[in-house]
C-alpha cells in the first residue's frame, strides 16, 4: 500500500505525508501489502503543483506480524455464507456494503491480490469513470492487464454486469462518488451537494452504494470546495469507514488534503494521486508522462523504501493505447512492479485498530 502526500499519495512528489510507516497487511494472501514510505528526491513534473516541505518523520510503527504464506493471483474465492454476510438489505430493498460477522472487510475482501516476488518499486494505474461510453467501457476491461484498476460511474447503465465483467477478467473496481457532477442527475444519480444536508447526503451516498457489488470503495476525483468541505464529507466518510470500504483520491492541488485527515480519524483505507497522465496542461502525452513516472519509481534511493506511485487516466483510445505500449515495454525490462490500486493503499492508526479487531483477513 502507499501513502499519500501532497504531490501525491502515489505520484512523484512529496510520499506519504511525511509518515514512515512500514505496514504489512499480507495482501500476499489475504490482503495487499501495505508500505507507507517518506520518500525523497526530485519527482518527474507530470502535473504542476507546488511542493510542501515534509514534516519531521515520527518514529517508526510497529508491523504486524502475519504467518507467511504462498503468492497469491486473482482474487479470493470466499464461502456464499461470507459474501452474504458482508451485504445489508435494507427496509426499502438497498443492499449495501457493510463488515460481516466475521470480520470481513469489503475493501479487503474485494482487493486483488498480487505476488510481492517482483521489483519492490510499485506502480498502479486507475482509469477513471467508466461508463459514459459502453465501447471505452468495454475495451478497457477486456485490453488493459488485469493489474489496472477501474473506477466506474454510479450511473453507468447496468452496471452490476460491467463490475462481474471487470472481476472476471482480473481487475480491481472502484464507483466514483458523483461530487460537482453535472451530468450525474441525467444518469440516474443525485451528486453529494453542500447545499444540502448530511441527512440527505447520506441518502445520496447509499443510492451510490447501492448501484452494485464486489467493489473496494469510493474514488473521489474533484478538488472541489465540496470535497474539501469538513462538514460535507465528514459524515459520508464516516459511513464509508464503516461500511468496510476504502477511499481514493484524486487531487492534483499541493498539499494534505481534509479527505485523508478525516480517513485517518476515522480508521480505513487511503490512497490518493496527484499524478493524472492525461492531464492537458501538463506539457506532455499519456506515454511520456507514464514513462517518467516509472522512471520515478524505479529511482528507490537503497537506503530508503522503495517507491509507489499511480497514475491517473480517462477511458480514452489514446490513453488505453498508451498504456498498453507501455506495458509491452515494461514486461521487456521489469525495473518496477504493476500491483492494482490496494498495493498503494495507507492504514494508519485508526485503521489498523480496526484490522486488530477484525482478524478474519488476516488469517493464511
Amino acid at each position: 500500500m502507499a501513502v499519500p502526500g501532497q504531490r501525491a499519495t502515489s505520484g512523484p512528489g512529496r510520499r506519504g505525508g511525511g509518515a514512515a510507516y512500514v505496514l504489512v497487511l499480507g495482501l500476499i494472501g489475504g490482503t495487499a501489502v501495505a508500505v507507507f514510505g517518506d520518500f525523497d528526491g526530485e519527482a518527474p513534473h507530470i502535473v504542476e503543483s507546488a511542493v510542501a516541505a515534509s514534516p519531521p518523520e515520527p518514529a517508526p510503527v510497529q508491523s504486524l506480524a502475519l504467518p507467511p504464506r504462498t503468492p497469491p493471483s486473482g482474487f479470493r474465492v470466499l464461502p456464499a455464507e461470507e459474501l452474504a454476510g458482508m451485504i445489508e438489505t435494507t427496509v426499502d430493498g438497498q443492499r449495501l456494503p457493510k463488515i460481516s460477522p466475521s470480520g470481513w472487510l469489503p475493501w479487503i475482501a474485494n482487493a486483488r491480490r498480487f505476488d510481492p516476488a517482483g521489483p519492490p518499486a510499485r506502480i498502479g494505474l486507475l482509469v477513471i469513470n467508466l461508463g459514459a461510453s459502453e465501447a471505452a467501457t468495454r475495451r478497457a476491461i477486456e485490453e488493459l492487464p488485469a493489474e489496472v484498476s477501474l473506477a466506474f460511474l454510479a450511473g453507468t447503465p447496468d452496471l452490476p454486469r460491467w463490475l462481474a465483467l471487470a472481476r472476471a477478467l482480473g481487475h480491481e473496481s472502484y464507483l466514483m462518488l458523483p461530487i460537482a457532477d453535472q451530468g450525474a442527475a441525467e444518469r440516474g444519480v443525485r451528486p453529494i451537494e453542500a447545499a444540502a444536508d448530511a441527512t440527505e447526503n447520506l441518502r445520496r451516498l447509499r443510492a451510490v452504494l447501492a448501484r452494485g457489488e464486489g467493489y473496494v470503495g469510493l474514488v473521489v476525483s474533484s478538488p472541489d470546495r465540496v470535497a474539501q468541505a469538513d462538514e460535507t464529507m465528514r459524515p459520508l466518510v464516516s459511513e464509508i469507514a464503516e461500511r468496510g470500504l476504502a477511499l481514493v483520491e484524486v487531487n492534483p492541488t499541493p498539499g494534505n488534503a481534509s479527505i485523508q485527515r478525516l480517513t485517518e480519524e476515522l480508521g480505513t483505507g487511503y490512497t490518493r494521486s496527484t499524478d493524472v497522465l492525461d492531464y492537458k496542461l501538463a506539457g506532455d502525452n499519456v506515454s511520456g508522462n507514464l514513462d517518467r513516472l516509472t522512471a520515478w519509481v524505479g529511482e528507490s534511493p537503497p537506503d530508503r523504501q522503495p517507491r509507489h506511485a499511480f497514475g491517473v487516466v480517462q477511458p480514452e483510445d489514446d490513453a488505453i493505447d498508451a498504456i498498453l505500449a507501455w506495458h509491452r515495454r515494461r514486461e521487456a525490462n521489469p525495473t518496477v512492479s504493476l500491483v492494482p490500486l490496494i498495493g498503494h493503499f495507507e492504514c494508519r492508526d485508526a485503521c489498523m485498530a480496526r484490522m486488530r479487531l477484525q482478524p478474519a483477513q488476516l488469517r493464511p
